[in-house]
């Protein structure tokens, strides 16, 4: 199954929308017992026969969240800021690099076309997105992004009641205002849950435990985060969350989320061609055919040479008994000597230098192991002859 990827801005809400996805998506995929009992067999007593318990169908799919809290990375690891870095660090930027790699080995090793797997993080460089768009395809399973919206200054505002938060040691605390006018400062759990007039006004939301950004990390996540681009195959399909988006709105995202990764009309992913291997021989990969049928002629002409040397040695046509087919034996001119195994490999192996070419030829034709047995024994014979 596929790799969702989840960016945006820093605290724009990824981890909420993140957590949502994750519980429609277990709704999705949990079993469902089967909706009546096998009935009861014929002539039986009701008394004696047992109740059949449901049939519960196992998953079809698993789904994964990895994020930067579930692997326990800091928000620090992507503070390149000059005041708190040298030049010579923040060009490695070695943290962050150690962050993707730690999150990227998560990911490849729960990764599969029976997995689902959301990612949770900032995303903000495309190479990156690049690099999962890659390895999702790589395992023929699909991938898409989604984009969390919010404006720079929501999502700054977001940052700095944490950071206030994180000051005063709240833990989440509420001020609650009443008719008189006056604010009430309450923790969560105690105190009313309502001011006299009903209105409950939130300084930060009760459940965000994230932790913040430092001013200085935030902006430059900010200043070099890299909008997803539709029209480029690594970020699409795009589907985009915006902060004002109701239940029924993001209900209906998360719909044409399941349909195109999980759909009957869903696309089938397959693997980089550059990575699948050339088909050039039925019987196996190019390469390894030419050093088999080389190998075996090599070895039959040191079995069938007469100790005295000279000749001539034949070799079946193609080494396949079971073929069945009657074809002319290809005939070998040996010199005047013993030829020995030094010599009949240097030969080999400057013939194999020669044909490795070959694997670029698939307009021209298949080159099948007995064009290339019939070719190395044509070769053999014209270096016999000019040692000869």
């Amino acid at each position: 199954m596929p790799l969702i990827i989840l960016t945006g801005l820093p605290t724009s809400g990824k981890t909420t929308r993140a957590k949502q996805l994750h519980a429609y998506l277990s709704s999705r995929i949990t079993p469902s017992s089967s909706s009546s009992s096998p009935p009861p067999p014929p002539n039986s007593n009701p008394n004696t026969n047992p109740t059949v318990a449901p049939q519960i169908q196992p998953p079809k799919y698993s789904l994964h969240l990895i994020s930067d809290t579930t692997l326990s990375i800091p928000r620090s690891v992507y503070d390149l800021s000059p005041e708190n870095l040298p030049a010579h660090v923040r060009s490695a930027n070695a943290s962050e690099k150690d962050a993707r790699a730690a999150v990227y080995a998560a990911v490849k090793r729960v990764l599969s076309p029976r997995d689902i797997v959301i990612l949770d993080g900032l995303n903000y460089i495309k190479g990156w997105r690049y690099q999962l768009f890659c390895e999702a395809k790589n395992v023929s399973t699909p991938s898409c992004v989604v984009q969390v919206g919010c404006t720079v200054e929501r999502a700054r505002a977001v940052n700095e009641r944490r950071l206030q938060r994180r000051r005063e040691g709240s833990g989440g605390r509420r001020r609650v205002e009443g008719r008189d006018g006056e604010a009430d400062v309450v923790k969560d759990g105690e105190g009313p849950e309502e001011g006299n007039d009903g209105k409950v006004r939130e300084e930060e939301e009760d459940n965000d435990e994230e932790e913040p950004y430092e001013p200085s990390n935030w902006e430059n996540v900010v200043f070099r985060y890299e909008e997803p681009n539709p029209m480029t195959r690594w970020d699409s399909p795009l589907f985009t969350l915006v902060w004002e988006d109701d239940e029924a709105q993001t209900r209906a995202v998360f719909d044409k989320i399941w349909d195109t990764i999980a759909g009957e009309g869903r696309k089938t992913v397959k693997p980089n061609q550059s990575t699948v291997q050339r088909d050039k021989d039925p019987g196996g990969d190019y390469l390894y055919v030419l050093e088999r049928e080389t190998q075996d002629i090599v070895k039959r002409i040191l079995e069938r040479q007469s100790d005295d040397g000279g000749g001539e040695v034949t070799l079946p046509r193609i080494n396949d008994p079971s073929d069945g087919q009657v074809r002319e034996d290809l005939v070998v001119s040996l010199p005047g000597k013993k030829v020995g195994l030094p010599q009949l490999q240097r030969y080999r192996r400057a013939f194999v230098a020669l044909n490795r070419g070959g694997i670029g030829l698939e307009a021209v034709g298949k080159l099948a192991a007995e064009r290339l047995r019939e070719s190395f024994v044509g070769y053999l014979n014209d270096a016999f002859e000019k040692d000869g």
